[in-house]
Parts: structure tokens; C-alpha cells; sequence
């Protein structure tokens, strides 16, 4: 009898185990930035706002998920995923052929070209040969590190943390020129009192290689459900009208696949 009430607890233990990742999918924990405005930024009281937030949110709510916002440095983010930490990444990652070897994407949810900025009265061009010799700076880790490495090996490619400390420097004179999101630059910076005396130097840069084909959510290796259930989910977003409102309050042009308004 002892023997067999033994067994029996272990066998409601082992059941209780197994119970508790089914009752943590109820849940579904983003990976999110947090300095990247305008889709992540904090509010002074902590709140996280923007694009990326709401997006992230109203997938939860289209998917009838509970939805846990987890902060992380985008240096972090892939590594973070991967050791469990969260179970996506709603954080302008670029879809690209070296991140799809470690991590798997949703279908893109936006996609906006890179651009240059450097100061309005700048004496040298966007190209390889007018930034030879020139400090470039970029986010660490971010798509744009490849390929500023990748187009300007004459250039001193200069890292940062996030791309706020990219704009100060910037503003500061400490590097000559910055590469980023044209949409971040315009927003965030050019449209910022810091920004009055810089502008975009040359035009669009494109690369598949390095950018990839447009902005997904990052999902760990063989969590094909969960991919597709996000992917369905952003399809439904852009079909009810919910992205186009989300889109509006921040962009006065449709992001999804669109360019920057006066490009």
C-alpha cells in the first residue's frame, strides 16, 4: 500500500511536469527592443510604445493569445530567442539568408529601403570612393553593419549599441556620415531639431544579401505552428483594416512595402 501511494505521487508529479508547458503557451513572450523609434521607444514612465508594440500586440489579440512583451538589446535578440528566453522577435529584423540559418521568419510585415545621412554642407558622395577615408556609423549587429562592411571597405565602420547613440554621434561630429533605415533616419533624426542641418546623401541602398526581402518575426528552428499561425495573422491584420490604423498613427504612407514619403 505504502509502495503503491509512492507511485502514485510520482506519477501526479510527473503529470503536473508535463501539465506546465502546455499551460505557458498560453502565453506567447516577444522579444522586443524598446530604442528604436519610432516602432520601439519607452515613455518616461517605462511604458514601451510604437509601431512594433502595437503590431506585436494586435497579433496576440488576432491569434487570442495572452501576449508578454520581454525587453532585450538588440545585440542579444537571436541569442535570447534561441536560449528560450522568449518565443518571437517583433523587432524590425530584416529577413536574411545568414539569419535563416539559425532562426526561421514569418512572411515580411514591413519592408523600407536603407539610406545614408550626413551633413547638408557634406564635400563628399554616398558612394564607395566619397566615403574612403570617411567614420561611418551603424547599429552593431543590425543588417546595416553588413552592409556598410560589405560596400565601403575603405571606410572606418564605427559600432554602436542602438541607433539612438548612432544619431548622437552623428550630430555630434564624431562620425561623418550614418546608415540606417530611411525611415528611422527621417523620423527619428532628420525630422528632429538635432537633424536640422543634416539630409540624405545619395539615394536608396538595396541589397538582398545583406537586407534581405523585407521585416519578419524571428521564430526558433522547427516552430513551423507558431510561423505560420504569425504569418496568418499579420495576412489577417492587413485584410480587417487593424495594420492600416496602426500604420497611420505613425507613417503618412503605407509601410508594408511602400517608400518614404518624398523619395
Amino acid at each position: 500500500m505504502f509502495r503503491r501511494t509512492i507511485l502514485s505521487a510520482v506519477a501526479a508529479s510527473a503529470l503536473s511536469a508535463l501539465a506546465l508547458p502546455l499551460a505557458a503557451q498560453d502565453t506567447l513572450r516577444i522579444g522586443v527592443e524598446g530604442a528604436y523609434p519610432p516602432f520601439s521607444s519607452k515613455e518616461s514612465d517605462g511604458t514601451l510604445i510604437g509601431f512594433d508594440i502595437e503590431i506585436a500586440k494586435a497579433l496576440c489579440a488576432e491569434m487570442k493569445r495572452d501576449c508578454e512583451l520581454i525587453e532585450q538589446e538588440w545585440d542579444g535578440m537571436i541569442p535570447a530567442l534561441k536560449a528560450r528566453k522568449f518565443d518571437a522577435i517583433v523587432a524590425s529584423m530584416s529577413i536574411t539568408e545568414e539569419r535563416r540559418r539559425q532562426i526561421d521568419f514569418s512572411e515580411k510585415y514591413y519592408k523600407t529601403p536603407a539610406r545614408l545621412v550626413a551633413p547638408k554642407d557634406a564635400d563628399f558622395e554616398g558612394t564607395p570612393e566619397g566615403l574612403a577615408g570617411k567614420r561611418i556609423g551603424v547599429q552593431r549587429g543590425a543588417t546595416h553593419q553588413c552592409y556598410a562592411e560589405k560596400m565601403f571597405p575603405d571606410a572606418e565602420i564605427v559600432l554602436y549599441g542602438s541607433q539612438d547613440e548612432v544619431f548622437r554621434d552623428l550630430a555630434l561630429g564624431r562620425v561623418d556620415a550614418q546608415l540606417s533605415d530611411s525611415l528611422i533616419a527621417q523620423e527619428s533624426f532628420l525630422s528632429a531639431e538635432a537633424g536640422g542641418d543634416y539630409a540624405f546623401l545619395g539615394g536608396d541602398h538595396t541589397d538582398v544579401e545583406c537586407y534581405g526581402e523585407g521585416v519578419g518575426i524571428a521564430v526558433r528552428k522547427g516552430e513551423d505552428a507558431l510561423r505560420a499561425d504569425l504569418s496568418k495573422a499579420i495576412t489577417a491584420l492587413r485584410e480587417n483594416g487593424t495594420y492600416a490604423e496602426i500604420n497611420d498613427t505613425y507613417f503618412p504612407f503605407d509601410i508594408y512595402g511602400g517608400r518614404p514619403a518624398g523619395d
